[in-house]
């Protein structure tokens, strides 16, 4: 589903009546999501007709259809998929086009055996729901994050340990007072949405904004309208869309007057003190603290944050930790650093928000996180500590991309590559990109008898559209002979992040099999289409 109400009504009821919920982002192909209903084991599924982004219909219902056809094939049976009829059918009721008594222009296909509508159902619904009583330590939700095994982890957060840090993080992470409203822009499919939008902001009391759309539609002025229209007090966002909206320079914001602004938070990956600035001097008028945070899926809630009035602000860091979190930096072999350094961030100790599980894979879960350097949480990413101790995050240090704030698997892009006839091996890197943070790159050896055309590359980018979803989607393919390897075999990823970003230095090249590949590397570099 998209960002709206029902979305969070869905959320709230399953937390009532002690159900699983797991939110999948409304980008998602049929077979992500199918993967993640059967990883799940879940036996039912809410979506809606459909949505749209701008003027981009998003036929969600279809979707929906096409990944439950793919649990039928993988033996999943499901009990019932409850349709939203969120886009009413431009002022139609669903029932006469479902008779079709009306032309069914959103394509909306009907099995009454499996297909039950949200307004039936609500009919017959009394106003008073018991709540089921349960364990502290008992799940509450299932969120999926990408990581460098290429399938999808479904992180199990529970109730007691992550209602109590959301609640705690979000009450000083936005320093709320009583009437406060809130406003993110973060959709519910991820751990942003589900922390601040949904949990940790209804747990304070705090009225919430929801938004539902792309924030240039119609005019690049639209958040700072509903800032205005609906006062709201605490904004926050992610530094690709901050990026997104400087673009279009400082007019748009100027025209609406953001009073009622306290606080600015921003988190999901880096955010670049350019955009940082613009973001304190433009929005906020010098007078909103910008509370940058750093947290992940798994950590439920943030690890290192700004508090506002309280930490003095560094354009670009993500401070200091919060309450309770001990944070630690480790080199390559484990050893801890002390002072200003940079290396591997790592946890000391546990905190109440931290996952419990990976569904169904416990042995894989303290692989992931426990196991590379014992005594501590392993968070896969890298860091610098100043003289005044304040963090820089500095990227991952796995396999992952991190995409507009949403880490996706390379192994996963380049599976859904490498399905494609005409490639036969594909590598994916991350490089710098001036909206997104970061975006895809794709090396890819062809097969013999086929060459690079702008059709080819197109379909190999739609391969992946349709395989992942279009937050996957390359934004570079380059067509290479080989890729530099050690003499093991082992594709040596960093030379490639190296081509990708245009950086010839490239450190210590000694075990690459065949250097000379370097330079052929360098002149077959891809078209860039941003």
């Amino acid at each position: 589903m998209s960002v709206t109400v029902e979305l969070v009504t869905v959320m709230l009821a399953c937390a009532r009546i002690g159900a699983i919920h797991s939110v999948i982002f409304a980008g998602f192909s049929a077979e992500s999501l199918a993967d993640r209903i059967i990883d799940a084991n879940c036996v039912v599924l809410v979506t809606s007709d459909g949505a749209f982004r701008a003027k981009k219909f998003l036929p969600l219902k279809s979707i929906a259809d096409s990944a439950l056809n793919i649990c039928k094939q993988m033996n999943h049976k499901m009990m019932a998929c409850i349709v939203n009829p969120h886009l009413n059918l431009n002022g139609n009721d669903i029932n006469d086009v479902l008779n079709n008594n009306i032309e069914n222009k959103c394509g909306i296909n009907w099995d009454s055996n499996v297909d039950i509508l949200w307004t039936d159902v609500m009919t017959n619904v009394c106003d008073y729901c018991e709540p089921e009583w349960m364990g502290a330590e008992d799940p509450l939700f299932i969120l999926y994050t990408s990581g460098s095994t290429g399938k999808p982890k479904g992180i199990v957060h529970t109730i007691g340990g992550y209602l109590l840090y959301s609640y705690i993080t979000f009450k000083y992470v936005f320093n709320y007072t009583d009437g406060d409203v809130f406003f993110s822009t973060a959709d519910l499919g991820w751990i942003t949405g589900h922390t601040f939008n949904v949990y940790g902001s209804l747990a304070n009391g705090c009225s919430i904004v929801l938004f539902e759309g792309t924030p240039t539609h119609p005019n690049p002025g639209h958040i700072w309208h509903i800032i205005d229209k609906w006062r709201v007090n605490a904004f926050n966002t992610a530094p690709t869309l901050i990026r997104s909206l400087m673009k279009f320079g400082d007019h748009y914001v100027k025209q609406y007057s953001r009073q009622t602004l306290k606080v600015l938070g921003t988190a999901g990956e880096p955010i670049n003190p350019e955009a940082w600035l613009w973001f304190w001097e433009v929005v906020g008028d010098r007078r909103c603290p910008v509370v940058d945070n750093y947290w992940q899926t798994e950590t439920g809630g943030p690890m290192l944050t700004c508090l506002p009035a309280a930490t003095p602000m560094k354009p670009g860091s993500a401070t200091l930790p919060f309450f309770g979190v001990i944070p630690a930096i480790l080199n390559s072999e484990g050893r801890e650093l002390e002072g200003p350094a940079v290396g591997q961030l790592v946890m000391k100790n546990p905190w109440p928000g931290i996952a419990r599980t990976i569904d169904g894979k416990h042995q894989l879960y303290e692989m992931t996180y426990f196991q590379k350097f014992r005594g501590y949480y392993c968070t896969g990413d890298g860091v610098q500590r100043d003289a005044d101790g304040y963090y820089w995050m500095t990227g991952r240090n796995d396999d992952t991309l991190n995409v507009s704030g949403h880490l996706l698997s390379t192994v996963e892009v380049e599976t859904a590559v490498v399905e494609h006839r005409a490639v036969s091996e594909a590598a994916a890197v991350s490089a710098p990109h001036p909206i997104k943070g970061q975006c895809i790159h794709v090396f890819v050896v062809l097969n013999n008898g086929f060459e690079m055309t702008a059709d080819l590359e197109l379909d190999i980018k739609r391969r992946v559209r349709n395989k992942i979803g279009a937050l996957a989607d390359p934004d570079v393919i380059h067509a290479v002979s080989s890729f530099p390897k050690i003499k093991s075999g082992k594709i040596m990823r960093r030379i490639l992040t190296k081509v990708a970003q245009n950086d010839r230095q490239l450190g210590d090249t000694s075990t690459m099999a065949d250097e000379l590949i370097v330079e052929q590397l360098f002149n077959t570099r891809g078209i860039k289409s941003y």
